[in-house]
């Protein structure tokens, strides 16, 4: 029987949706899978803002929410079309699809204890344009279980990073997510702080740019300490693990009101601190859960930003800090493969989650299946 499946991811960045098709049957070396072909859409900067104004209450949000939910669909059917057609292969040879959706809101155990979690898309509609199965809202079923839904990660981390030595996987996308891989001992997992997401809400506000490309701007300029004391001072950062968080916490009101902190910082010396910030902010938890760590393995959008990768390595002497690619995935590719395991996880009735890492109360089959 096929082992192929697509994965797709949109993430707390805005920036688009990568896409991966991924071959799970017996691979040369014992690999757990093979990429065979990846694709990228950028979202047009209309429908990234439309994204964004949904992480915060406004007028009419269900109508909007809706639409953006059906839009999304129709962008991830794009993809779709682009990986089948790079390799040939037909759509009936895709067991599934696994698709993320958009986070908009992450507020797990609060207001009632159990809270929610809250990823537009409209999976039915993505199974309508691509005739093929489609597995979503994977995070519910955790939060249900008590967990935090988040991060989900670890699971796929564990089955293709998994090594005889203590190795950290570091997801950077909007929000910063690790990965311990400890030999002998259960795969642990939290999300870690800020990753991406007010870096690149600084350089959208001053430079008129998504992102800062290679950490170039933030290269130029220079941390301040008193700004990133204030920074390091929030309290989520010395929460224990199970935990999770999102543009809920991290957003351009709590940036403004640490900013006073040093009122006179120069745009790009305020991005350096930013960058120092997510660097400080893994740091601070890698030494607090893996202080044995001999390698840092970098994925997702975190990983092409250089001067990030540097003050990564800087903050952590003796510990290897390379990116994904080095490990057999490059790191754009990572999350989306992580949504397809997740969807074969779903098609095969197996578990999804790790409970030590989203604290749910076990293990969970995750998602729901919508036939093609």
């Amino acid at each position: 029987m096929n082992e192929i499946y697509i994965g797709l991811m949109s993430g707390t960045s805005l920036d688009g949706v990568d896409g991966v098709l991924v071959d799970f049957g017996p691979q040369d070396g014992g690999r757990p899978l093979q990429v065979l072909a990846h694709a990228a859409l950028p979202f047009e900067a209309g429908f990234r803002a439309e994204l964004l104004a949904l992480n915060t209450p406004g007028p009419d949000e269900l109508h909007r929410a809706a639409l953006a939910g059906n839009r999304l669909a129709r962008a991830y059917a794009q993809v779709v079309g682009e990986l089948l057609a790079c390799t040939g292969i037909d759509r009936a040879q895709v067991r599934a699809i696994g698709a993320h959706g958009q986070t908009v809101r992450h507020r797990p155990q609060e207001f009632d204890g159990t809270g929610y979690t809250i990823q537009l898309l409209q999976p039915a509609l993505l199974a309508e344009l691509t005739g093929i199965p489609v597995a979503a809202d994977f995070r519910s079923r955790d939060v249900a279980a008590g967990g935090h839904g988040a991060p989900l990660a670890p699971a796929f981390h564990q089955a293709l990073f998994g090594a005889a030595r203590e190795v950290a996987v570091l997801n950077i996308g909007g929000i910063a997510n690790l990965t311990l891989l400890r030999p002998g001992q259960p795969t642990l997992g939290f999300d870690c702080g800020p990753g991406n997401v007010l870096m690149d809400l600084w350089c959208a506000r001053h430079l008129g740019r998504p992102y800062d490309e290679d950490g170039r701007w933030a290269a130029g300029g220079q941390a301040v300490p008193s700004l990133l004391d204030a920074l390091l001072q929030e309290p989520w950062l010395a929460l224990p693990p199970p935990k999770s968080t999102g543009r809920d916490l991290f957003n351009e009101s709590w940036l403004e009101a640490r900013l006073g902190a040093a009122p006179d910082t120069s745009p790009a010396d305020v991005q350096a601190t930013l960058c120092e910030f997510t660097a400080c902010a893994v740091v601070q938890h890698l030494q607090r859960h893996a202080p044995g760590v001999a390698e840092l393995v970098v994925c997702g959008g975190g990983a092409r930003n250089g001067h990030l990768m540097a003050r990564l390595a800087a903050r952590l002497p003796g510990v290897q800090v390379v990116d994904s690619g080095r490990r057999g995935l490059p790191p754009l590719q990572v999350e989306a493969a992580a949504f397809a395991w997740l969807a074969r996880q779903r098609v095969l009735g197996a578990p999804g989650n790790l409970p030590a890492v989203t604290g749910a109360a076990g293990e969970r089959v995750l998602g729901a299946l919508h036939a093609a």
